[in-house]
C-alpha cells in the first residue's frame, strides 16, 4: 500500500465520525411525505395476490421465464468469465442506456453480467406491473411509478463497488477521489441538518444580480406578497399597452432572466415592449393563513393596478407562468365576473387549469401524499422547499438525483458551474393554506374546469368558461410538470374567441427558456381545435427554431401604438432597489 493511499484510507475513517455526526441531525419526517400510503400498497399487493389466485398459470409463466432468463445468463456469464470472453449479449440487442456508457459494462464479462441482469430484472418487474388485472389507469400508473423509482434506485451504477467508472477513479487518485465524494457528502448533510441533498451546481459561481438576474431596471411597488420590477426600455420606442409577467411562486423569477443570451426578459424588452415582472416573496411561518385568495387580491390584482396607474393605460398585457398561469386564469374569470376589462389579452406558459388528467406528476396527487402535505402545513404554517423539490427532482431521478450523486459522492467531483441547476436548487416555500386549496380544490376535485359550481374564491364561483379575453398558450412537448396534453384541454375549454395554442419542444423549462441563439428547440402550431390534443399534434405544422418571434408578433398586434420609451417608476413609484429586488436574494426565517 502506498503512502497516498494509507494517508487517503485514514481520512476516510476520519471522516466517517464526522458523517455519522452530520446523520445525527436528520429531523424526523412523517411517512406520508416519504412514499405512497399504506392503503395504495395494500391494494397494489391485494391486485397482485387476487391475480395469483385467479389465474395461477400467467403468474407462474411470467415467474418461469424470469428464472429461466436469468438462469440461462448465469451460466453464460460463468463460461465467458472461464473463457475470458467479454459481452454476452451483442450492444444492438441491450437497451441504449447512458448510465452504462463506460466500455467495460460492455467488454468485461463481470460488469457485462450486472447490466444484461438488470435489464433483465426491470423488465421482469416492469412486466409483471403492466399485466396486472382489475386495476384502474389511475392506479396502474401509480404502481408503475414507483416500480420504476424502485428499478432506477437499484442500479448498479448508483452503487461503488459494481461502479466501474467510480473504481476506476479510486484506483487512478489512489483514493482520493473516495476521500473528496464523502467530504461532498457531509458537507451536503450537514447544508441540510442531515438531509441528504445533492448540490447540483456551485454555489459560489453565481450571484442574483451579479451575474444572474441582471437585466436593468428597478423595483417601483412592493407589499407583502411581492415586489414589482419594471425593466428599463431597450428602444427608443414602445408599444403603449405595457406587459406584466407573473412567474410562479415555487421558484425565482430569474429563470427567465439568468443571462443576457438566455434572458427572455432581455429579449422582451428589445422587442419593444414595457415590462413588468411580478417577483414573489419566499414565504416563512408568518404567511401560514395565506391562500389563493390573498395571491389574487394582494398579488395579481395589486399588480394590474399599479402598472396601469404607472403606464397611465386602462389595460394591459399578462402572462402567466406554471401556477401563476393556473392562478391568472382564476384572477381572469374573477375579472370577467365582476365586470372588470383591464386585462387586454392572456398569454400562459406551461399552464394547467384542467387537471382531468394529471400527468405524470399526478402521481403525487392522491390522499396519501396530500394528506401528509395538509398535516405538514398544519404544524408548520408552510409547505417547504424541501419537499417541492424532492417531488419534481423524482420525476427524473436518474438525471436530478442519481447522476449528480454519482458524480459528487462517488468521483469527488465539485459540482459545476451551471446556471440552470443553480436556480433549480434556489427554491421557495409556500404558505401551508394556498398549497392545500390548490391541491384539494384545482388539482384533486378540478373545481374550476370541471363540471360542477366552480372554484370558490373571493365570494365568487369561478369557472373556466369565463376566460374570455385574447390568449396564447405555450405548453411544452417534454414537461414532467404541466403535460401538454392536460395543458390544451384547459385552453380549449376557456370562453375566449381568439385564442392560439404553441407546443413547444423539450421541457417545462428548457421549452420556455429557448433563446434564438440556440437555434434548439423548433414549436408547432394549428389553428383548429380538435377535441383530441393527440390529432390536435397529427395535424399541426413543424416550425424550427423559438416561438419566440410568433408570439412576439402576436403580443405586438395586441399592444397598441408606439409611443416614446418608458424609465421605471413615476413620481408616485419611486424606485425602491435595483432589478432583481430584494425578495429573490432574501432568505425566510424558518
Amino acid at each position: 500500500m502506498s503512502e497516498t493511499l494509507r494517508t487517503n484510507m485514514e481520512k476516510i475513517e476520519a471522516l466517517t465520525a464526522r458523517l455519522v455526526a452530520a446523520m445525527a441531525h436528520k429531523k424526523a419526517i412523517r411517512p406520508s411525505l416519504q412514499g405512497p400510503g399504506p392503503e395504495f400498497v395494500g391494494k397494489a399487493m391485494g391486485a397482485y395476490w387476487a391475480e395469483m389466485m385467479a389465474n395461477p398459470a400467467k403468474v407462474w409463466e411470467q415467474q418461469l421465464e424470469y428464472w429461466g432468463k436469468t438462469l440461462g445468463h448465469a451460466i453464460e456469464a460463468q463460461q465467458a468469465l472461464l473463457d475470458g470472453k467479454g459481452a454476452l449479449v451483442p450492444e444492438d440487442e441491450t437497451p441504449h442506456d447512458p448510465r452504462f456508457a463506460n466500455p467495460l459494462w460492455q467488454t468485461h464479462p463481470w460488469f457485462n453480467y450486472l447490466k444484461q441482469q438488470y435489464f433483465i430484472s426491470a423488465e421482469a418487474m416492469e412486466k409483471a406491473v403492466d399485466e396486472i388485472e382489475g386495476v384502474d389507469e389511475h392506479d396502474k400508473n401509480r404502481m408503475r411509478y414507483f416500480t420504476r423509482q424502485i428499478v432506477d434506485m437499484m442500479a448498479p451504477t448508483n452503487f461503488l463497488a459494481s461502479n466501474p467508472d467510480a473504481l476506476e477513479k479510486a484506483i487512478e487518485t489512489e483514493g482520493q477521489s473516495l476521500v473528496d465524494g464523502l467530504e461532498n457528502m457531509i458537507r451536503d448533510l450537514e447544508k441540510h441538518d442531515g438531509e441528504l441533498i445533492v448540490t447540483l451546481s456551485d454555489p459560489d459561481a453565481f450571484k442574483v444580480g451579479e451575474n444572474l438576474g441582471t437585466s436593468e431596471g428597478a423595483v417601483v411597488y412592493r407589499n407583502r406578497m411581492f415586489e414589482l420590477i419594471q425593466y428599463a426600455p431597450r428602444t427608443k420606442q414602445v408599444h403603449e399597452i405595457p406587459l406584466v409577467i407573473f412567474p410562479p411562486w415555487i421558484n425565482k423569477f430569474y429563470i427567465l432572466d439568468l443571462r443576457p443570451d438566455n434572458s427572455l426578459i432581455r429579449w422582451i424588452t428589445e422587442q419593444g415592449f414595457t415590462l413588468f415582472v411580478v417577483s414573489w416573496v419566499n414565504p416563512d411561518a408568518a404567511y401560514a393563513d395565506v391562500g389563493l385568495a390573498d395571491y389574487v387580491e394582494e398579488g395579481y390584482l395589486a399588480a394590474i393596478s399599479e402598472v396601469k396607474k404607472i403606464t397611465a393605460q386602462d389595460r394591459i398585457n399578462v402572462v402567466g407562468y406554471c401556477i401563476a398561469g393556473t392562478t391568472l386564469a382564476l384572477t381572469l374569470s374573477l375579472l370577467k365576473q365582476r365586470g372588470d376589462e383591464s386585462i387586454n389579452s392572456a398569454t400562459f406558459f406551461t399552464a394547467l387549469t384542467d387537471f382531468s388528467d394529471q400527468g405524470e406528476v399526478g402521481v403525487f396527487l392522491d390522499d396519501d401524499f396530500v394528506d401528509g402535505i395538509e398535516a405538514e402545513a398544519r404544524e408548520t404554517g408552510l409547505m417547504s422547499s424541501l419537499y417541492m423539490s424532492r417531488t419534481f427532482s423524482f420525476l427524473r431521478a436518474n438525471d436530478l438525483i442519481y447522476k449528480p450523486a454519482i458524480r459528487a459522492y462517488m468521483m469527488g467531483e465539485a459540482p459545476p458551474a451551471f446556471d440552470l441547476l443553480y436556480w433549480n436548487g434556489d427554491g421557495t416555500n409556500l404558505p401551508g393554506k394556498m398549497a392545500v386549496e390548490y391541491l384539494r380544490g384545482l388539482c384533486q376535485q378540478d373545481e374550476f374546469a370541471g363540471s360542477g359550481a366552480g372554484f370558490p374564491l373571493l365570494g365568487h364561483r369561478l369557472k373556466i368558461t369565463d376566460v374570455t379575453v385574447p390568449l396564447c398558450a405555450v405548453a411544452c412537448e417534454a414537461d414532467h410538470i404541466a403535460a401538454w396534453r392536460s395543458s390544451y384541454r384547459g385552453i380549449r375549454a376557456m370562453g375566449a374567441d381568439d385564442k392560439t395554442f404553441i407546443l413547444s419542444e423539450s421541457g417545462h423549462i428548457a421549452g420556455i427558456v429557448n433563446p434564438p441563439s440556440k437555434k434548439k428547440y423548433g414549436h408547432y402550431t394549428n389553428e383548429d381545435w380538435p377535441e383530441d390534443p393527440e390529432t390536435w399534434r397529427a395535424d399541426a405544422t413543424f416550425h424550427a427554431g423559438t416561438w419566440w418571434f410568433r408570439w412576439g408578433d402576436w403580443l405586438a398586434a395586441r399592444s397598441g401604438e408606439k409611443i416614446p420609451a418608458r424609465n421605471p417608476g413615476d413620481s408616485e413609484h419611486p424606485v425602491l432597489a435595483p432589478a432583481p429586488g430584494t425578495y429573490v436574494v432574501a432568505q425566510p426565517n424558518t
